[in-house]
């Protein structure tokens, strides 16, 4: 019989234990309408992991994605994401869950009609902020993150492809996300500003949040290794790199 002290201590150990873990996937298939795109996925991502999806264009990395934000429902096998249940989640939930999770696309999807500071204030307005003073210190606080800082009241045609996808991860910042989900984030880059945004994305990692990245960039996961699942003929399996 355990006393109440011992009980406590494990209770509060088992719900430690369970928040570690940020996404959780057993026996999925993924499908994009009928066509069955991706089968028999088991993954875990705990807290803090920086995780890599890599393999070519059209093996399935974009779809899981989109599983994971809800924009494709899961049809086949479980899935939890920071605490939300992709089976069960309906669609007045879709945006709550998206607070909890950043999302940096390939093409950086700014609003081109406003300045980098208006198309933050649109994300936070979106999500439920009303103070002009607290939305103006969580702006300055994510751009300076990113390095924009002095970008704020520039237009998306007035800064490099580079500095708008630094902008695109400031957004990504702006709830204080659980999960970042960075879908290609370097795919219309030059190596060199490729590097520069994975700097940024592991200083960001470093500091506690949760990354999992898609790419076909194998010289990234060479520069930066970290754990990695290949995308090949619609399954998901983890590869090991060997060092030379």
């Amino acid at each position: 019989m355990f006393s109440g002290e011992m009980f406590l201590f494990l209770h509060i150990n088992s719900i430690r234990t369970m928040s570690q873990t940020i996404l959780s996937l057993k026996n999925v298939s993924i499908y994009q309408e009928n066509n069955l795109i991706l089968s028999d996925i088991n993954l875990e991502v705990q807290k803090g992991e920086f995780l890599y999806f890599i393999g070519k264009t059209g093996s399935g990395k974009s779809s899981i994605m989109k599983v994971l934000y809800a924009d494709l429902p899961l049809k086949e096998g479980e899935g939890t994401i920071v605490d939300y249940n992709l089976n069960t989640l309906k669609e007045k939930d879709i945006p709550y869950l998206r607070r909890k999770i950043g999302i940096v696309f390939q093409d950086f999807k700014l609003l081109s009609d406003r300045s980098i500071k208006d198309n933050l204030i649109f994300v936070l307005k979106a999500t439920g902020w009303v103070d002009p003073i607290e939305m103006d210190n969580k702006i300055q606080e994510v751009l300076e993150k990113v390095g924009m800082a002095n970008f704020a009241h520039k237009m998306p045609h007035q800064i490099s492809g580079g500095e708008q996808q630094r902008v695109a991860i400031a957004r990504a910042l702006l709830n204080d996300p659980e999960l970042i989900l960075a879908d290609e984030p370097s795919g219309n880059l030059d190596p060199q500003t490729s590097i520069e945004i994975m700097e940024v994305l592991k200083k960001i990692n470093a500091n506690g949040k949760t990354i999992i990245m898609a790419t076909h960039d194998y010289a990234l996961l060479l520069k930066y290794p970290s754990k990695t699942l290949k995308f090949e003929d619609g399954k998901v399996f983890e590869v090991v790199q060997k060092s030379v």
